[in-house]
């Protein structure tokens, strides 16, 4: 049976703003009917790494807040600590970045509640049976809550093609463990060949597991614009936690992974996350992607590519899986932008996310959730 999806673009006029529309959107999508009167909710969204841009608005989160609010429940902003090295890999860095890029109380009208702890430790095992794993490792205030809000930045990413709901909450509400895990089979590789020993890689490192090393006699010799040609990056498999972070930042594209064999399992486990994070909660969660400002690659970055498309508007559903499908299919039904990322599918129709990640079946995420019961790949758009 197809899942209903509601889908209000960004037309608006003096008589119905864009804020307007978002009411309906959230009344279409029975938000209010799956709150706990008085219980605690969670609003999981990504507040955006510092000098990054393309988050959803503070003031647009407020009018989710007030929702919540006029339900009878207890609304509470909240994210999980990163892998990886920058703003937000701490509680205290976190919420700074957080009150910097305008999640202040003053504007959202709700407290920000990290949902991991000081470091990321803080999380709680959750029982999923599924292969990929028996247990998943959420956030323990995320566990806690009563009910859950999602709002995700609908955007390519590098890991998973693309970033919705169900990133937005499979690998957003992890733990640090959780966190590891997923990513633990995704072990880049550096070919010595191209690498000109820039340093970027060890400078974005989280754990120090890359270093330069000398070359030994027998190595290929250092491409022609190698900034040290006697040195080269070097990783060390012992102390590689698999976050990725380094094949994106590398300029001369010298590091990879092995595609075909791990992206398919990460993508699994991030999904086997999500019903992890909905738990208990199935009933009382509510999911919307934004579909704006539709970045390559992820917000955890500080700074944002131009946009692969124009802004199409917000789709928001009670079945986290169509929500996904929906915004993916919209994405791809629009004409592409000239001058961004895309190097082919600019024609409405084409995949876009292929096009930016080719090595990446994005798909598998959606195929998995259905097949685990987090939702319906078939899905009605219905317009407010």
């Amino acid at each position: 049976m197809a899942s209903k999806v509601y889908f209000a673009d960004l037309r608006s006029t003096p008589q119905r703003s864009f804020l307007d529309k978002l009411d309906t959107l959230m009344q279409k999508a029975d938000l209010a009917g799956r709150m706990k009167p008085g219980g605690l909710t969670a609003i999981k969204l990504h507040f955006g790494e510092k000098g990054n841009t393309a988050y959803v608005r503070p003031v647009l989160v407020r009018r989710f807040v007030d929702a919540v609010k006029a339900a009878g429940a207890k609304p509470f902003l909240t994210d999980s600590n990163t892998l990886y090295v920058g703003t937000r890999s701490d509680s205290v860095g976190h919420l700074t970045t957080a009150v910097e890029n305008g999640f202040a109380y003053s504007v959202v009208g709700a407290p920000l509640i990290i949902g991991d702890g000081l470091l990321g430790h803080s999380g709680a095992a959750v029982r999923v049976d599924l292969p990929e794993c028996e247990e998943a490792y959420i956030g323990s205030e995320i566990v806690e809550a009563h009910a859950l809000v999602s709002i995700a930045h609908f955007k390519g990413h590098e890991l998973s093609g693309f970033g919705g709901t169900i990133k937005n909450l499979g690998m957003g509400a992890a733990s640090r463990r959780g966190k590891l895990f997923m990513h633990s089979n995704v072990s880049p590789s550096i070919n010595p060949k191209k690498c000109v020993a820039c340093g970027e890689c060890l400078r974005r490192c989280p754990v120090g597991a890359i270093k330069l090393a000398r070359r030994a006699g027998d190595d290929p010799p250092a491409p022609a614009k190698s900034q040290k040609p006697d040195l080269r990056a070097e990783k060390d498999p012992e102390k590689c936690i698999g976050c990725g972070d380094c094949i994106l930042v590398c300029p001369e594209s010298a590091i990879s992974i092995e595609w075909d064999a791990q992206i398919p399992q990460f993508l699994r486990r991030m999904t086997a996350y999500t019903k992890g994070v909905l738990a208990g909660k199935e009933e009382h969660s509510v999911f919307f992607n934004f579909i704006t400002q539709v970045s390559p690659a992820c917000d955890c970055y500080p700074f944002q590519d131009a946009p692969i498309v124009a802004d199409i508007g917000v789709v928001g559903g009670i079945d986290p899986v169509a929500v996904d499908q929906a915004s993916v299919d919209l994405v791809n039904r629009a004409a592409g932008m000239a001058g961004s990322e895309l190097k082919h599918a600019h024609a409405p129709g084409s995949d876009k996310f292929r096009d930016l990640y080719p090595n990446v079946d994005w798909s598998i995420q959606l195929e998995y959730a259905q097949e685990i019961g987090l939702g319906s790949r078939e899905y009605e758009l219905i317009g407010v």
